[in-house]
């Protein structure tokens, strides 16, 4: 990356060669490291006033930096506004809208804030569903994800948990057709059926 430091800052090589080292510390758990080049770079790109898209893309990896550094909240908090960045930019029903959907809910079931996280997939999991089918690994991971919200909350209730036990169920048969038996969403959704039978 030394090589590219001398380049001006509109130079693409640069901001490739920034994205680049952050990915490379990040991989290595370098994590403090990561942030703040990833940090920096976005002050770049908004220096810069480079494209919304580019923004919410360096700011998913910062949030990925908050949460492998235990910085939650950070990371709720920004995945919150790259949804709602999405949702601006592209609309309800598009991948990356409902892909940051995800992120926010798994980040608010996190930090155990299972209603919010309820809430907000009761509202994407529908658009999920009609615009890319049952069967889309960005559909079965929103169902696993609320499935998951309904069981692990401290006050959920019987119909919480049957409702949880039988999206499991109805799910495990695509996840595993779709995915295969090995993928890591088809062991967790196993997983997470045994747990919430318990």
């Amino acid at each position: 990356w030394k090589t590219y430091l001398g380049r001006p800052e509109t130079d693409w090589i640069g901001c490739y060669a920034m994205t680049n080292l952050g990915n490379g510390l990040a991989a290595a758990n370098h994590n403090e490291e990561a942030l703040s080049v990833r940090e920096a770079h976005l002050a770049t790109l908004l220096r810069l006033d480079t494209s919304k898209e580019d923004i919410l893309i360096m700011q998913t990896n910062i949030a990925n930096s908050y949460q492998k550094l235990g910085r939650l909240e950070e990371a709720m908090c920004m995945r919150r506004d790259m949804y709602s960045g999405w949702f601006k930019l592209k609309g309800e029903e598009h991948r990356d809208t409902l892909a940051a959907a995800i992120n926010y809910g798994s980040s608010l079931m996190t930090l155990k804030r299972f209603k919010e996280a309820k809430a907000l997939l009761r509202k994407t999991m529908p658009v999920a569903q009609r615009v890319h089918g049952e069967s889309n690994e960005l559909t079965l991971r929103m169902r696993v994800n609320y499935a998951q919200s309904l069981y692990c909350d401290d006050g959920a209730t019987l119909d919480d948990l049957r409702e949880a036990v039988t999206t499991f169920e109805d799910m495990e048969p695509t996840v595993r057709r779709v995915l295969g038996g090995a993928h890591p969403l088809t062991v967790a959704t196993e997983l997470r059926l045994q747990l919430a039978r318990a």
